[in-house]
């Protein structure tokens, strides 16, 4: 957020042009960080946090992740069954089976709030005895809730659009920072002192860190609410993300078009493959249950049958979540996640009954768009590439607090004494038009960004400049 000041023409002869529209671009630039400045610090620490989330709930919660390893461990069916008895009554959504021997089983219950991804309650099971060991509500974890935070501000939808807002202004902060670190006068004469050295600090840090930064919020989009939903169905639209019913395996009864992913609270599914429809198990009348359904398939059937579909993403390395059948022609979906690499998912439908497979689908069956926002996530997340991922990651964050602090600093240091500081009028309406004709084709390619830019030049136009007093303060 420069705050460079540019040069004033001398009495009686018009400011040059490139000096119109450096003034020009820097009233936006500090609007925009004026606007989102206090969003961006929240969204920067708390993403700072939430990279680490792996390391520190492994940590927070290793009593009841490790037991001692077994050979003979206990059928699933019986450990679910076992976490039923601490939940009597909750409806069973997911199982996360031990990847590896001396872990726990993880059977996780609907929790108590309701839509797509909500937070549910984890029973743990020691697999040697089918014991719970303890009981987690997801939804009041530390890492749930800077989570929440992040995506939402703690503010449901509201938050989530302001989060949005935020993001989509932080492009143009980037944008026409770079253009006045380029043109600035006072990149070319500065003192070392005072608001030139936070200047400085400014404008290097966000040279330096700038790209990375804006590969975060483009990333980041597509867990949006308006933008993410509608690049999603442009997504579909374009062959993207839609089932292919020539990959799914041959089965003898239709998917459930009623049913997709993205309705399950505790999916968590690949990006792509949310709103891909659930195909429906045969009919019922096997017999027994498996795991609390009405199936007769045991769970570790479905997991051996996804096994052999992800040879690339072995228990060891992937974490495999079984979602159980909800009604008698719903199926077992396995989703195999990788920690690291997105092209190495897969998602596995098994009909609850025969235990045949019923559709499998990964990396090879997502279209160019799908592929490149689920690498986009997992960089974003700093899982995609280890340690140097996570390191690059959190210094794009606290380049962002360090840019956002310095801006403010800069603000705070020249801004007059009863007065705002803001910039002053470029004074040539086309200047004026022409930065705000650029301002609005970005604002067409991000809707709420867009939206808040035109309540701006409304609120200028008609308010601002027709207030004397408004007009003295804020330029």
């Amino acid at each position: 957020m420069s705050l460079d000041t540019p040069v004033r023409p001398s009495a009686g002869r018009a400011a040059p042009a490139p000096g119109r529209r450096y003034r020009a671009v820097w009233r936006w630039h500090f609007y925009a960080g004026l606007l989102v400045a206090p969003v961006l610090l929240v969204l920067a620490v708390t993403g700072s946090l939430y990279l680490f989330k792996d390391q520190y709930e492994e940590w927070r919660y290793r009593d009841l992740r490790t037991a001692a390893a077994t050979a003979n461990p206990r059928p699933l069916a019986e450990q679910i069954a076992a976490a039923r008895a601490a939940r009597p009554g909750a409806a069973v959504a997911s199982v996360i089976p031990p990847g590896r021997p001396g872990r726990t089983t993880r059977v996780i219950f609907a929790g108590n709030a309701a839509g797509p991804f909500a937070p549910g309650v984890s029973v743990y099971v020691n697999p040697a005895d089918a014991r719970a060991l303890g009981t987690v509500d997801d939804s009041a974890t530390l890492m749930r809730r800077v989570r929440t935070i992040h995506g939402e501000l703690m503010a449901g939808t509201v938050g989530d659009r302001v989060v949005e807002t935020a993001a989509c202004w932080s492009l143009v902060l980037l944008g026409s920072g770079a253009y006045l670190y380029r043109r600035g006068p006072a990149r070319r004469r500065e003192a070392k002192r005072g608001r030139s050295r936070l200047r400085r600090v400014h404008a290097v840090t966000g040279v330096f860190a700038g790209v990375v930064i804006a590969f975060l919020v483009v990333s980041g989009l597509p867990w949006s609410g308006v933008w993410g939903e509608a690049f999603q169905k442009i997504a579909t639209a374009a062959g993207s993300t839609p089932p292919d019913p020539d990959r799914f395996a041959r089965r003898s009864t239709p998917p459930d078009r009623g049913r997709d992913l993205s309705r399950h609270p505790d999916a968590k599914v690949p990006w792509a493959a949310e709103e891909r429809p659930v195909p429906a198990s045969g009919h019922a009348g096997h017999g027994g249950a498996a795991g609390g359904t009405v199936g007769a398939a045991p769970v570790e059937r479905a997991l051996r049958a996804a096994a052999a579909r992800a040879p690339h993403c072995p228990p060891a390395a992937c974490e495999y979540k079984v979602l159980l059948p909800r009604g008698e022609r719903g199926v077992y979906t396995v989703t195999v996640a990788s920690r690291h690499d997105p092209a190495d998912e897969r998602t596995v439908h098994v009909d609850q009954y025969s235990g045949a497979v019923l559709g499998s689908y990964g990396w090879n069956e997502y279209g160019v768009l799908a592929k490149a926002v689920e690498q986009g996530i997992a960089l974003h997340e700093g899982r995609r590439y280890g340690p140097l991922n996570t390191a690059v990651m959190l210094a794009a964050c606290l380049a962002l607090v360090l840019l956002t602090v310095t801006g403010v600093g800069m603000w705070w240091k020249r801004r007059p004494s009863g007065g705002l500081g803001a910039p002053r009028r470029p004074g040539d309406r086309r200047t004026t038009l022409t930065v705000a004709a650029i301002m609005l084709v970005v604002g067409v390619l991000f809707p709420l960004a867009g939206v808040t830019m035109l309540a701006t030049l409304l609120v200028d136009a008609l308010l601002v400049r027709r207030v004397p007093a408004l007009a003295r303060r804020f330029g």
